[in-house]
């Protein structure tokens, strides 16, 4: 294909958007080949933060990336601006040092957490009777999911005491956790740590249809449909927009924080595209759970159900 002026002024915004820029087939939680998973591996090893863009959701820019590096295969990382190489290249330079190098990977220090007296209170009771050296230890994933566990210090640990309990973190979870909040909440009969991590990226948002409606009516979020145009002859939600290229390539020149919303059928395939635009960086986007189908039973019966 021939690399249009705009398709490189996009590629070019979308390496400038971050200081490490992958492009790969799936996403940075959600990898979809093997050769993507590794160099995600790598880089989540060594660096706390970095974005993804998904070539797989985007056929033009499959091919445009190809041109635009003079590079037959996927996945590509661009650190700075500066193309580096593929999984074969990332994985070499891993093994000697040098990536860790060019990426600049931080000196991690001990985080600033917060523990309420609460969570402090359960803490020294799971502790009682734990054995010597064993601390409380807090994991965060890539995905910025969060596990506590009580367990022994390791070599690398970085410890932070807080509240007289001594919580144990790896070198990559350490850096995902300043500014952490751990609570202890019961409500409801039930009880349970809630974790508030300021570090976390944005995700997809589930929507219900009557949320929903009630958002449109306030005009507080766009409305996008997936489905084919076939389907949106069948049954359609007012105001929703068919999402196509030319659409597509509007929604990438709004502003990150404009409130987005995508719905298909069930919900399936409009979750794919609203994680297209969180990846793209924009922080407020919602699916809409059950699709038109929920749309249909909750708000509107008169949009026809198939």
């Amino acid at each position: 294909m021939s690399l249009t002026e705009a398709l490189r002024d996009r590629i070019q915004g979308l390496i400038a958007a971050d200081a490490v820029v992958l492009f790969m087939k799936g996403t940075r939680f959600r990898p979809a080949c093997g050769f993507s998973a590794g160099v995600v591996e790598v880089l989540d090893s060594l660096v706390p933060r970095w974005t993804s863009v998904d070539v797989l959701a985007d056929p033009e820019l499959r091919e445009g990336i190809k041109e635009f590096s003079a590079w037959p295969t996927i996945p590509q990382l661009y650190v700075r601006g500066e193309f580096v190489g593929g999984a074969d290249i990332v994985r070499e330079m891993h093994a000697s040092g040098e990536l860790a190098t060019l990426l600049g990977a931080p000196e991690v220090k001990p985080p600033e957490v917060q523990v309420s007296p609460r969570a402090a209170a359960v803490f020294r009771d799971v502790t009682a009777e734990a054995g010597p050296g064993e601390a409380i230890r807090v994991r965060i994933s890539p995905r910025f999911e969060h596990d506590l566990a009580v367990e022994g210090r390791e070599a690398g640990d970085l410890e932070v005491t807080v509240e007289g309990i001594t919580l144990l973190f790896d070198r990559m979870s350490a850096a995902r956790a300043e500014g952490l909040r751990i609570d202890f909440i019961e409500r409801d009969g039930e009880a349970g740590f809630a974790i508030d991590n300021p570090n976390a990226p944005a995700q997809v948002r589930p929507i219900t249809a009557r949320e929903l409606q009630g958002k449109l009516a306030q005009g507080a979020v766009r409305l996008f449909d997936v489905r084919t145009p076939q389907e949106q002859a069948i049954a359609a939600i007012a105001g929703a927009r068919l999402l196509d290229e030319a659409v597509r390539a509007e929604i990438l020149e709004l502003d990150r924080g404009t409130p987005l919303a995508f719905h298909c059928h069930h919900g399936v395939r409009s979750q794919a595209a609203a994680e297209f635009f969180v990846n793209q960086g924009f922080r407020e986007v919602y699916n809409l759970r059950g699709g038109i189908d929920a749309w249909s039973r909750e708000v509107d019966s008169g949009v026809p159900r198939y």
